[in-house]
């Protein structure tokens, strides 16, 4: 049964490790929330590890400058494992070819640029037109803020038939900007299964996030183990069914994507409205909370 909790710190004493989740959790793709940060750096100071864990498409680099432009404390955490670096790693071993089309926001270059020193032994990923791909790399729509998966439906038609695989660098299917739901790149790849299409995938709920995730916590001086490690986000589908899927407790906030079912009070979600959600959901969470604090 999911424990209704008010504070991290009221469980944070059980645990060594903690995959933090980021947008919906410590932000809202404008800004840091000050009270997930709080909670972190006392997490931190108590001598926990804090690894944020985001199905962003982009390399931890890239992830690390935006959370400074926006202002959450580097103290806040140890490292980023990111769906970008596990989803860059599995393209530049060929995953989806050497001669790829991308589909993505431009925002999203620095996952062909910004590239590990590693890939200098490999061969080298090309991005070409869609016409001369062997496999598409997807990090999300062109355009956030208008396009819809259905937009690339006679796309993904031509690709299917032509046997494409699509690299798909952002499990997620929605996120909220501020008070605007955006579509991922998981929901183009989730049309393009529907199609009988192939998708790859790389970030939460997938193993392979959490296999990076282990490395960074070992470069730490800390394993992730299941009585150790905690997984916090806000995607009922991702964050906590990959966390329970590694054998590993989770807290769910409340007051992310699915802040609307638990009443008008974000922060403290109604206990009977959110008894009756969670009980019909595939992923129990071992506890939730509004807002992360």
């Amino acid at each position: 049964m999911t424990s209704l909790i008010t504070s991290f710190s009221e469980i944070s004493g059980r645990y060594d490790v903690a995959l933090v989740d980021l947008w919906g959790c410590v932000h809202n793709g404008k800004q840091i929330y000050p009270a997930a940060e709080a909670a972190l750096l006392r997490f931190r100071k108590a001598g926990g590890v804090v690894i944020l864990l985001t199905n962003a498409p982009r390399p931890g680099a890239a992830v690390a400058e935006r959370l400074n432009e926006m202002g959450l404390s580097a103290d806040a955490y140890d490292g980023i494992a990111t769906s970008g670096d596990a989803a860059q790693e599995a393209m530049l071993m060929g995953a989806v070819g050497q001669r790829v089309w991308h589909l993505g926001p431009v925002k999203d270059e620095t996952f062909f640029s910004d590239l590990p020193d590693w890939s200098k032994d490999r061969p080298a990923i090309e991005r070409v037109p869609f016409e001369e791909a062997e496999g598409i790399v997807c990090t999300g729509p062109y355009n956030e803020l208008t396009d819809r998966p259905e937009d690339y439906r006679g796309r993904f038609l031509s690709a299917k038939a032509r046997g494409l695989k699509l690299l798909c660098a952002n499990p997620d299917i929605v996120v909220d900007f501020g008070e605007t739901r955006l579509y991922c790149a998981g929901a183009l790849a989730q049309l393009y299964d529907e199609m009988g299409g192939e998708s790859l995938y790389f970030g939460k709920p997938h193993p392979p996030i959490y296999d990076l995730a282990r490395r960074i916590a070992a470069d730490h001086g800390v394993q992730l183990t299941a009585d150790g490690t905690i997984c916090i986000g806000d995607g009922l589908q991702t964050d906590i069914l990959g966390g329970v899927g590694e054998g590993m407790d989770t807290l769910f906030i409340t007051g992310g994507l699915a802040a609307s079912e638990f009443g008008p009070d974000v922060e403290n979600p109604d206990p009977h409205l959110f008894a009756n959600w969670v009980s019909n959901q595939k992923a129990q969470p071992a506890h939730a909370i509004g807002r992360l604090r």
